[in-house]
């Protein structure tokens, strides 16, 4: 049975992903819209506060993927807000009733 190959990712990864924790996103929620495991990131966030987060630099991440990751972080937060406004709207629309 061969062994998984580790992924190894950018130090500008592992930012980008930490701000999208700090800009309000949770952690799960930017681990599925990113492909990284929640654990993972979380020791990245951890890491970042304590001044020891390094990136591998075997593994380059263009900025396509970079736009595309954050493209998709938007995506999700638009959809999030979209939904909570529908269902604020059914609410006030029901109230009047």
């Amino acid at each position: 049975m061969e062994k998984a190959k580790r992924a190894k990712y950018t130090l500008e990864f592992k930012q980008e992903a930490i701000r999208l924790v700090e800009s309000g996103e949770s952690l799960a929620s930017a681990s599925r819209t990113l492909g990284v495991v929640a654990q993972t990131l979380h020791n990245w966030v951890k890491a970042d506060g304590l001044g020891k987060l390094r990136g591998a630099e075997t593994r380059r991440v263009s900025a396509e993927q970079m736009e595309i990751s954050r493209l998709r972080a938007e995506l999700a937060r638009v959809k999030m807000e979209r939904d909570i406004l529908g269902k604020a709207t059914a609410y006030f629309a029901k109230e009047r009733k």
